[in-house]
């Protein structure tokens, strides 16, 4: 859970504030697993993630939009065919806290964990800045930053595929 949250501070995902009139904070659970090896009872290692109540959001105050980025079979069959044909490198990477890089365009606050408190400001809230697991915008804004990126290094999306929806 330190790791966790030493990994937010180091994004700067969230500012402490006091909760204007009118909102609501959403509340947050922390959402444990095991990530496993190749074989059933070989655990690599435990992993820990700070989810917010996405749930709690209510559409049209918390978020306008959702969306779930999904590629064609079709699309990864043809990447597979053309590193096989040309014997090229693939590389696969798993980006640890590829959820938390998506800047947030809607207000949304969340209580503070509990045991991560900052002192003397126990009262304050957490106005977040960039996503965090949960969220109903979460996958939209991580794709728009993915998107954007990938843009700048001059590669142009296939228009056969879904995923170029968001220009």
């Amino acid at each position: 859970m330190a790791e966790e949250m030493s990994s937010l501070y180091k994004n700067d995902t969230w500012e402490l504030t006091e909760l204007p009139k009118g909102k609501k904070a959403i509340g947050y659970k922390w959402v444990y697993a095991k990530k496993q090896g190749s074989l059933k009872d070989d655990i690599v290692r435990y992993k820990v993630r700070l989810a917010a109540k996405g749930c709690a959001q209510q559409e049209g105050i918390d978020y306008n939009e959702v969306f779930s980025p999904v590629v064609k079979h079709s699309s990864i069959r043809i990447l597979l065919a053309l590193v096989a044909q040309y014997e090229l490198d693939l590389d696969q990477l798993d980006m640890k806290t590829a959820f938390l890089h998506g800047d947030l365009d809607e207000e949304i606050y969340m209580s503070q964990p509990m045991g991560f408190k900052t002192a003397e400001k126990e009262n304050m809230v957490c106005k977040l800045k960039k996503s965090l697991y949960k969220l109903k915008q979460s996958p939209r804004q991580w794709y728009k930053r993915f998107d954007s990126f990938i843009r700048g290094k001059r590669y142009t999306c296939s228009h056969s595929d879904p995923m170029c929806v968001l220009q």
